[in-house]
């Protein structure tokens, strides 16, 4: 008993030594520390690639397929006017910048597996589309087709995608039908396009349940978009012709982080409009607001540059002080308006970790240019923070000598 004893507590010491052989054992070393998750990048063609995997890797003769990478196919800036047959094995394929009129099914035969295709900076119309060439690809999760010719937008589109941007683009319509049925997308891209209110009528993004960003700027809206889903954590509306927000209109968008307006037609603000909780960016930038409105205690970038704002009323921004829930805003930029005086000294009591209130240069007409900023009570920055507001933002600093002798009272990062 004493030796099978013996010899069963040497087989598990030649067990645990194997195992550990194989737990301390970093396969990345054999594969040149290329993580797997890495995002594929740019090769160089002419390039001597060392081959990491011992089977040739099958390329259409126009691409390049980087041993390192065998799922990906790289066929971008290279002057084609056709799409290359595709391998069955590929999963990436890049063909941007290149002179592709037309998506034909013919190429696309024996892709089985193919999650990502960039046909970006073409000259694709939507006509030129085979009908269903994408909606075969049931692995497509990323499809990128923004600087091109499209007219319509190009469905249908499979069930998987989760990332669809066709900025760039010609766009004027949503047919009812066109979003059905993407239950998973969560980006779409449709900025620079020639979208008006009447995209709205049939809803096409009602049914959007996983939808986080959605970007609509550059287009022709002249009212807020109605029936957005309730996921949205990113919405951006910049340079369309909306002049007005309809009252508790952001109360659907719980989630909301980022909200981006500026370039607008926008004049009065309700008060309670942006009171969400996870709102952290806020750009109302280049509208013609006189007014400030209430700041919710999340936010932490706010731009309201070039406005029409004459004074800001922190107690507006501010109407109460909440010790256990202080406001986390750190950043202003006021610039553009008719500010005569800085923002009052109550701001840090009401928002404890401002770092900077930009106010550049202000539209209004004074017999002597002045530069405004807001005593701190020594409220010092590190010399990095210091040196960055110092490196962004260009002092001017042709005063008189009674304003060097009050500098000493301001501190420079407020302007």
């Amino acid at each position: 008993m004493g030796i099978l004893s013996h010899l069963l507590i040497l087989h598990l010491l030649w067990a645990a030594l194997v195992f550990c052989q194989y737990e301390d054992y970093d396969f990345e070393d054999e594969y040149g520390g290329e993580p797997d998750h890495q995002v594929p990048y740019y090769f160089n063609p002419d390039a001597q690639v060392e081959a990491r995997f011992p089977f040739p890797v099958e390329c259409a003769k126009e691409c390049f397929c980087p041993p390192a990478f065998p799922l990906s196919m790289y066929c971008d800036h290279r002057k084609l006017k056709t799409i290359p047959n595709i391998p069955s094995h590929v999963q990436q394929l890049y063909l941007q910048n290149n002179n592709i009129e037309a998506v034909p099914a013919g190429p696309f035969t024996n892709v089985t597996f193919i999650r990502e295709i960039n046909l970006s900076y073409n000259n694709i119309k939507f006509h030129m589309i085979d009908h269903g060439v994408f909606a075969k690809l049931s692995h497509l999760v990323q499809l990128h087709l923004q600087h091109n010719e499209l007219e319509e937008f190009p469905f249908p589109l499979p069930s998987s995608l989760e990332r669809l941007l066709l900025g760039f683009n010609n766009i004027s319509r949503l047919p009812a039908n066109a979003l059905e049925g993407l239950l998973n997308m969560t980006t779409l891209d449709l900025c620079n396009n020639l979208l008006d209110d009447s995209v709205f009528k049939e809803k096409p993004f009602s049914n959007m349940k996983n939808l986080m960003q959605l970007n609509l700027c550059n287009n022709k809206l002249q009212t807020m978009p109605p029936d957005l889903p309730p996921s949205l954590r990113h919405l951006s509306l910049e340079n369309n012709s909306i002049s007005h927000i309809p009252e508790n209109y952001f109360h659907r968008f719980p989630h909301i982080i980022a909200l981006r307006m500026s370039h607008n037609n926008l004049q009065d603000i309700p008060h309670n409009t942006f009171n969400l909780p996870n709102l952290l960016e806020l750009n109302l930038g280049h509208n013609k607001l006189k007014q400030v409105f209430y700041i919710p205690r999340s936010l932490q970038h706010l731009y309201i540059e070039d406005n029409e704002i004459e004074n800001i009323n922190v107690t507006v921004m501010c109407p109460t002080l909440d010790p256990l829930n202080i406001k986390q805003l750190t950043y202003i930029r006021v610039d553009q308006n008719k500010l005569t005086s800085p923002i009052s000294t109550y701001a840090f009591f009401c928002f404890p970790l401002i770092r900077t209130i930009y106010y550049g240069e202000q539209n209004v007409t004074v017999s002597r240019p002045g530069q405004l900023r807001t005593p701190v009570f020594r409220r010092f920055l590190t010399p990095e923070e210091f040196q960055e507001a110092e490196d962004n933002h260009e002092t001017l600093n042709q005063g008189t000598e009674e304003d060097h002798e009050a500098e000493d009272s301001y501190f420079h990062p407020y302007y």
